[in-house]
């Protein structure tokens, strides 16, 4: 089997051609994103349609793949697929990108609850139903949790709920050791998967000395199986 090649990125809603380089740079075959910029595209990736949702010209998240992907639908009686979250389908493994709530969010839509665990909880019991039935899934994007050491993005409450859920669907996190660009701190940007993984590792994302994002990429490096 080959090697599938993984990242994640919060893009920080920036769309330059120094940020779309970047990211062919790192030649992944799937990339999780969040906070893309509104009708952003990347050269030689199919990429998940979507009106900009988190602001006037950003999306909460996109999920961009070298092969076709099928945008995945709930249908009745299920939940709705969360609003800061998005899913496909690539050759048989469903792959979901999202954010979840950080510990300044506010109780706006579309993080409901009256303080940052309530937040937490109501985002991941809306996603359960959808994790829960993929028998191939992997699922990343800015989860504003480290998942241990210090907190700083999110609530060590809402970690414990998030490694509950993780738990419960079997799901390892290659990126759980690896750091986060401020010093201390692990990293908030995750890609969680069945099997385990060949390599994982954090790549600074900067060019010339200036930042690309106020977050780091994140690749997963794993056998190309059903995950």
């Amino acid at each position: 089997m080959r090697l599938m090649k993984m990242g994640t990125w919060n893009m920080d809603g920036r769309g330059g051609a120094t940020q779309t380089a970047f990211l062919l740079e790192q030649d992944c075959d799937v990339l999780l994103l969040t906070e893309v910029k509104g009708a952003w595209s990347l050269p030689g990736y199919n990429i998940t349609e979507g009106d900009p949702d988190m602001g006037p010209d950003k999306r909460w998240a996109a999920i961009a793949s070298r092969e076709p992907l099928v945008p995945f639908v709930l249908k009745p009686p299920h939940s709705p697929l969360h609003p800061a979250s998005v899913a496909a389908v690539v050759d048989g493994t469903t792959y979901v990108s999202s954010i979840l709530p950080w510990a300044g969010s506010g109780g706006q839509d579309p993080w409901n609850g009256v303080d940052h665990p309530a937040r937490v909880v109501h985002a991941l019991k809306v996603l359960a139903p959808l994790l829960h039935e993929q028998k191939h899934l992997v699922w990343g994007g800015d989860w504003n949790h480290s998942l241990s050491g210090p907190e700083r993005a999110g609530s060590r409450a809402g970690r414990a709920d998030l490694l509950a859920l993780l738990d419960d669907l079997d799901l390892c996190v290659p990126t759980a050791g690896l750091s986060h660009h401020l010093a201390g701190l692990l990293s908030i940007d995750h890609v969680a998967l069945r099997g385990g993984a060949e390599d994982a590792r954090r790549v600074v994302a900067a060019k010339d000395g200036k930042r690309l994002s106020d977050h780091d990429f994140y690749v997963v490096i794993t056998q190309d199986g059903r995950m």
